[in-house]
């Protein structure tokens, strides 16, 4: 009986032990999921800007379009338990979602026994555009079942999104309030989200040795205007950064039927993913990420 007992406590030791190593190397990465790869203009398979995050300190929503709202609920993704949502700046393509969302999270009966809180964070003048929003149709869009609240942050400021999850801004040649966003799991895994942006040197220093530089890359070539990347553009700040990988996403319809990683090689040899909706990713910060088709 005694030795009986001595054996299970050996295995529940190592069992526990397994376990912890499990949720060590589970916080080594984030899981990312693409909920729209395209831009304003209508696509039939690419939504509006928004990409899902699973950390280990919680999920974080990267820009709010109309569409990428709904796109969570077909991912089968936790809306209802979602913890923070950064919106990068306000062109409708990227913020149109959010009042809608804040609308349906407020009546939605999954919600109402919800007590956590929900931040939104943002650039200087987020507040003042949801007050817009409220005051349109008096929408009380900040009186919800839950608590919320709204952060605006500067250029260059460090804050924690979460205990175990560091976030710095960086001002993007878009908009006046444009920012790229780089998050640092502590001990684990890194992303830089540029979101909207022209081009520059210094994102490339900002994104440095990033697991993942999710980079727009609006246009194959001759863009039309400054204030966006195409691909020489998008390739010459990877080589910069060095980044383990790239993923290029605000695709125009001028990408269609392009293969966009060979493309990319023929500028930096690094890795190169094309961003899909419905497109799953592992960010690791030690090993090899995964990608996992959109029917996964």
């Amino acid at each position: 009986m005694r030795r009986a007992a001595v054996k299970w406590l050996l295995f529940d030791a190592r069992h526990n032990e397994l376990l912890a190593l499990r949720f060590r190397k589970a916080k080594l990465l984030m899981k990312l999921v693409v909920l729209g790869s395209g831009t304003s203009v209508p696509h039939p398979q690419r939504a509006s800007s928004g990409f899902w995050l699973e950390t280990a300190g919680g999920s974080l929503l990267l820009d709010a379009s109309a569409p990428a709202v709904h796109r969570v609920a077909q991912e089968q993704l936790d809306w209802v338990n979602l913890d923070a949502i950064w919106i990068s700046h306000f062109h409708l393509d990227h913020v149109g979602g959010l009042a809608p969302l804040l609308f349906g999270t407020k009546y939605a009966p999954q919600t109402q026994a919800r007590r956590k809180l929900l931040t939104i964070y943002g650039p200087r003048g987020l507040k003042k555009l949801l007050e817009a929003f409220d005051q349109a149709n008096d929408y009380g869009l900040l009186k919800q079942p839950f608590p919320i609240e709204v952060r605006e942050v500067a250029p260059r400021e460090a804050f924690d999104i979460f205990p175990e999850l560091r976030a710095e801004t960086f001002s993007t040649p878009h908009t006046s309030e444009s920012l790229a966003l780089r998050l640092q799991e502590q001990g684990g895994a890194s992303l830089v989200y540029t979101s909207d942006t022209g081009y520059t040197d210094a994102l490339a220093d900002f994104a440095r040795g990033v697991d993942l530089f999710l980079m727009e890359c609006s246009f194959p070539h001759s863009k039309p205007v400054e204030s966006h990347l195409e691909l020489q553009d998008a390739m010459q700040l990877a080589e910069h950064a060095t980044p383990r990988r790239v993923m290029l996403a605000h695709l125009y319809p001028q990408w269609d039927g392009i293969d966009i990683a060979a493309e990319a090689k023929k500028f930096w040899p690094g890795e190169t993913i094309e961003a899909r909706d419905g497109l799953k990713i592992e960010v690791r910060s030690q090993h090899k990420d995964r990608c996992f088709p959109p029917d996964f």
